[in-house]
């Protein structure tokens, strides 16, 4: 049996090599689990998107028209900004982590529909299952509960 020895074993304890690049590995597997990642993420990228009807996103009434939306720098991905291209109007609002069940060949931002009512739910960016799902405002809250009916309607990137 051969054992080789690190220099760095205790008098009277033998440590193989074997054993030192399992705790290496081990030490650096822990290390990948801890630092965050983004690459679970939902939307990283801007989207530009034609709204052709007034609508809510989080708890701001937007008007119809065309729209720049991006996650704010240092948010952890959880807050978005929207604002017109001509940055003539601009709103804050928190997003969470969703899947679609199908991949959207194309970036989709989809609004929920209450009676005469528009709210942003959920945009996934073109190729990818994850995305970033709007949470409940009370407003939108208030309208899905009133029976209203709802519907989905898909806002597609330029």
């Amino acid at each position: 049996m051969f054992v080789e020895t690190t220099g760095n074993a205790q008098a009277g304890r033998k440590v193989t090599s074997r054993q030192y690049w399992l705790a290496l590995f081990i030490a650096a597997a822990s290390a990948l689990t801890i630092i965050p990642s983004k690459a679970q993420a939902q939307i990283v990228d801007d989207i530009e998107v034609n709204v052709p009807f007034q609508f809510h996103a989080g708890n701001v009434k937007l008007p119809a028209g065309q729209y720049r939306i991006h996650p704010l720098d240092d948010s952890d991905l959880t807050v978005m900004e929207i604002s017109t291209v001509d940055g003539s109007t601009s709103a804050l609002f928190q997003v969470e982590d969703t899947k679609t069940d199908s991949t959207p060949a194309k970036t989709e931002v989809i609004f929920n529909k209450y009676g005469d009512r528009y709210f942003l739910a959920k945009l996934f960016e073109e190729g990818g299952s994850s995305g970033s799902q709007v949470p409940q405002s009370p407003l939108r809250k208030e309208n899905q509960s009133t029976n209203y009916g709802s519907s989905a309607t898909r806002a597609g990137a330029p």
